[in-house]
């Protein structure tokens, strides 16, 4: 089968091959999947490129995230998922094939049935950045009646994180940095939009809750943005931070954080409680069947393009990047 993948840490020009490999078989409790779209995320690039850790495994085919259809089951997985149509996650959690190929092979609960109503592509732009915007949503409890603030509204987690707040009954403002992201965030149901670049965010969420503050945050850049979110937090209310990029290794104040009881959740996808994780695809495929949600897909490449896909969002490409297999 086709697939693309790495022997070694590196920029994507440098390590990213192309060609044939063997074609994986589904082992007990596995299916194989004939992958139709093979989505690429920010965790991706940085596993390839040596920030999540050494290689794991001699080869790497990468990408969490996919969809398709599946074309095998193994020992101890119902026949009648045959032919499926299917979402998946985690494909390359912890094992070294990912959905950058024609075919991959994972346990039988990562591939989730895909509503009919749902095309490959944004089947495949679930995974990582739904899942993640799940747990930092609703890790606290349920939202209806609150107020959230999601920083970067126009990305893909904070995209969804509007949605599910919205779907779920919670007031959002979202911060962005220009009016086309604005545009974004604000066709995923935002009541408010900031663009912190302009606007004194901290003075305008005061002025939005009447001087409560919002309850939660989803945070895109968690040290980057501290000073700002402490000012916008009410007492008793929760940062759940999924990234910190600009500031990896930020400064933390105790003594002010600790006299406004502020609760910081880490929201790390791949080590998401397993309850947490069924919720979120019950949820996620729900509101698909509802046709409740809205995708905002990027570049798309074909297989063999994979290095300026992930040069793509190496570069900040907005919206989900695909590759089509």
């Amino acid at each position: 089968m086709k697939a693309v993948w790495y022997e070694a840490l590196g920029a994507a020009d440098k390590v990213l091959q192309y060609g044939d490999v063997e074609q994986s078989q589904p082992g007990d409790g596995e299916v194989r999947v004939r992958v139709e779209a093979s989505g690429v995320n920010p965790v991706d690039t940085k596993r390839r490129l040596g920030g999540r850790g050494e290689m794991p495994f001699r080869r790497v085919i990468p990408h969490l995230d996919g969809a398709g259809v599946i074309d095998a089951v193994g020992n101890g997985v119902a026949a009648d998922r045959l032919d499926q149509r299917v979402w998946l996650y985690e494909a390359q959690g912890d094992q070294p094939f990912g959905t950058a190929a024609e075919y991959v092979t994972v346990p039988d609960n990562r591939a989730v049935p895909l509503a009919d109503s749902t095309s490959f592509e944004q089947g495949a732009s679930l995974g990582v950045p739904a899942m993640t915007a799940h747990g930092a949503v609703f890790g606290d409890g349920e939202v209806r009646g609150q107020t959230l603030l999601v920083t970067g509204g126009a990305g893909a987690v904070g995209r969804y994180a509007i949605q599910f707040a919205k779907l779920s009954g919670a007031q959002v403002v979202a911060t962005v940095s220009n009016e086309p992201k604005a545009e974004l965030a604000k066709s995923a149901g935002a009541d408010h939009v900031l663009n912190y670049r302009t606007e004194d965010v901290a003075a305008c969420v005061q002025e939005i809750t009447a001087g409560q503050g919002v309850d939660r945050i989803v945070e895109v850049e968690f040290g980057g943005n501290l000073d700002t979110s402490l000012k916008c937090l009410k007492i008793g209310g929760v940062i759940a931070t999924y990234a910190s990029q600009a500031m990896p290794e930020p400064t933390i104040p105790f003594y002010t954080m600790l006299y406004q009881h502020v609760v910081v959740r880490h929201v790390l996808v791949l080590h998401l409680p397993n309850e947490a994780k069924q919720q979120a695809i019950a949820d996620i495929n729900r509101w698909l069947e509802q046709d409740a949600l809205s995708h905002h897909l990027g570049l798309k490449f074909p297989l063999a393009e994979a290095v300026a896909a992930h040069q793509a969002v190496e570069n900040g490409a907005v919206g989900k990047v695909i590759l089509d297999i």
